[in-house]
């Protein structure tokens, strides 16, 4: 009798002949959705909702800035890399970033500036609704930064 080793068994598992476990919930449905995607979902909300209320100011100032911000890259890492030192491009919460600010390098062609938010910090620091609107001032800020404005010139309304 010759005996299957276990690592090859593990693969067709399938217990009590019922077939091999789904999916538990529908993709459909919200709560089949991660928190990364769901997270990203926020990000881009606050990104649309800061670029509809610049496009639609009157100032010359707020147009450049709606022009300059289609030209941004945003991501989303899970957590911060290293950092020795924390330039201004880093915007943190005590000793913790929750976002950077990599502005474009002149002189490299294609280059765009990113702003890099960082997911766990974030979550940390809220649920729901007070997570978007933690995103929102993040986003905010960086980009006034980016664009050298006060972000109470132009932080679109609740």
């Amino acid at each position: 009798m010759t005996r299957v080793p276990r690592s090859a068994r593990r693969g067709a598992r399938d217990r009590r002949g019922r077939g091999l476990r789904g999916r538990l919930v529908p993709s459909s449905v919200p709560m089949a959705r991660t928190r990364a995607e769901t997270f990203d979902d926020m990000v881009l909300s606050a990104v649309e909702q800061l670029e509809r209320h610049l496009a639609g100011r009157d100032t010359d100032e707020h147009r450049r800035a709606a022009r300059r911000l289609r030209e941004v890259e945003f991501a989303v890492e899970d957590v911060p890399g290293e950092f020795n030192v924390y330039d201004t491009d880093v915007l943190e919460d005590g000793q913790v970033p929750l976002a950077r600010l990599l502005p474009a390098q002149p002189g490299t062609a294609g280059a765009q500036p990113r702003i890099v938010l960082y997911r766990r910090p974030l979550e940390l620091r809220g649920d729901g609704d007070d997570l978007a609107a933690l995103i929102k001032d993040v986003v905010t800020e960086q980009v006034a930064n980016l664009l050298g404005l006060d972000p109470a010139d132009f932080d679109p309304p609740e």
